[in-house]
């Protein structure tokens, strides 16, 4: 079955927990995804393997920008409809406090959405989702089959 087909499958089923099995990085790192209110919020619960500074313990950063990066993938296939599954072209993140050793949140937000590229703003959080522990913007390629001009 083609990954697209399994997507539309995954969205008349409103199944959410099932669209992070799609990406391997996601599913190995074990990002769920669920609706709260209107939007996609994907979760990533704590693993010691998760740890990059075992004195603090804290979360390795390349983690928590994976995950937000994973978090925006998520939220860009379950809110529009693509032709071919997103590609990212840039990722840029500030880490604004430490990531404990506990379970991260991600929030997703589409700030323009074209024909070939999509804008996105991400914030992480732990406990408190007014105190993130990491913002970024993501542009991702919508389209691979159209040569970006």
């Amino acid at each position: 079955m083609s990954p697209l087909k399994t997507i539309q499958d995954l969205k008349s089923k409103q199944d959410y927990a099932g669209l992070a099995h799609l990406i391997p990085y996601a599913k190995s790192i074990g990002v769920e995804t669920s609706m709260v209110g209107n939007n996609i919020v994907s979760t990533l619960r704590f693993k010691e393997s998760n740890i990059g500074n075992p004195s603090i313990p804290a979360l390795h950063g390349g983690l928590v920008a994976g995950f937000m990066e994973n978090a925006a993938l998520l939220h860009l296939i379950w809110s529009t409809e693509l032709k071919n599954i997103p590609k990212i072209i840039d990722f840029s993140i500030d880490y604004l406090r430490p990531g404990q050793a506990e379970t991260t949140y991600s929030h997703c937000e589409t700030i323009r959405l074209g024909r070939r590229v999509a804008l996105c703003n991400i914030t992480a959080w732990q406990a408190d989702s007014e105190k993130p522990i990491a913002i970024a913007r993501a542009h991702f390629l919508l389209s691979s089959n159209e040569p970006i001009k």
